[in-house]
């Protein structure tokens, strides 16, 4: 008789049936929401917005704070991973949001929604399980379920940022190269994801138009107010990221345990100095 649980269907990198991803991504969620310092696209109007959709909304955080902050605005998460969708649920029902819901769906398919039924859909950082072959079919696959005048936005990073850290570098190096290895990165041999400068270029291709860009910064810094919270991010992402790596073959179980604790201690100096680049680009479905 077969035992065990069945194959995955997803392409992330770290499981997202896993407790420890789930609550470091509500810790990055609000972490970006906050730097970011506001929800929703700058410029757009608020009383054309009814219907929104979050992409990849893991444990909700985005959705929940959207649905919180406009109650008449309809929410809809959805992700791949069920444990991630019946929390999202739950602390949903907890704060008594009705305007808000989670469904279990695969991105990377035709997605279970009619034709022009959402005004906004949101996106961020989707590189963590995306093969770089399937933007543009995402993007039009948004583009059916916008209604005109709807928006799409995007928003996503090309590293894990730029620290005076040695073992942290090196890290985020060989992330870049296990990651183009499984399919995920555009740029080989170099140290970024490389998916940044692509962003508009998938909006346009797409048929989007009023294409806008604003770019965000994280100083986080051994000094500064944002890093605890981002090290104790990037330490988690370290951590649950090791198996990734080792099974690319882009380093050994040792090495890459060696190297984690040794940018663990970098990034708690008192010289440590870090940044943290991403880009949100959103455009908009023609009216007719």
């Amino acid at each position: 008789m077969p035992t065990g649980l069945p194959p995955r269907e997803d392409t992330y990198f770290i499981d997202p049936e896993d407790a420890t991803e789930m609550a470091r991504l509500l810790l990055q969620g609000r972490l970006i929401s906050q730097n970011m310092g506001s929800l929703l696209p700058e410029g757009i109007e608020l009383e054309k917005v009814h219907d929104v959709l979050d992409m990849a909304c893991g444990p909700g955080g985005w959705a929940i704070d959207v649905a919180f902050r406009y109650p008449e605005m309809q929410v809809t998460g959805i992700d791949i991973s069920q444990k991630m969708i019946a929390y999202a649920s739950s602390l949903a029902r907890v704060q008594r949001l009705e305007n808000v819901g989670f469904q279990v769906m695969n991105l990377l398919k035709p997605l279970e929604f009619a034709d022009q039924s959402f005004d906004l859909i949101n996106g961020r950082l989707l590189m963590s399980f995306m093969p770089r072959t399937a933007w543009a079919e995402l993007a039009q696959e948004c583009m059916r379920i916008l209604k005109p005048g709807g928006i799409l936005r995007l928003t996503e990073a090309d590293s894990f940022g730029m620290t005076n850290a040695p073992a942290y570098e090196k890290l985020n190096s060989l992330m870049v190269e296990a990651m183009y290895k499984a399919g995920q990165t555009f740029l080989p041999g170099r140290d970024t994801f490389g998916v940044v400068p692509m962003l508009g270029a998938f909006l346009r291709q797409a048929g989007y138009v009023n294409i806008q860009q604003k770019a965000h910064v994280v100083d986080f810094s051994f000094d500064t107010e944002a890093h605890d919270g981002w090290y104790q991010n990037f330490t988690i992402s370290f951590q649950l990221l090791q198996p990734f790596l080792v099974k690319m073959g882009v380093i050994t179980s040792e090495e890459v345990n060696q190297l984690y604790h040794q940018a663990r201690e970098e990034m708690v100096r008192e010289d440590f100095r870090a940044v943290w680049f991403y880009l949100s680009v959103w455009g908009e479905k023609a009216g007719v």
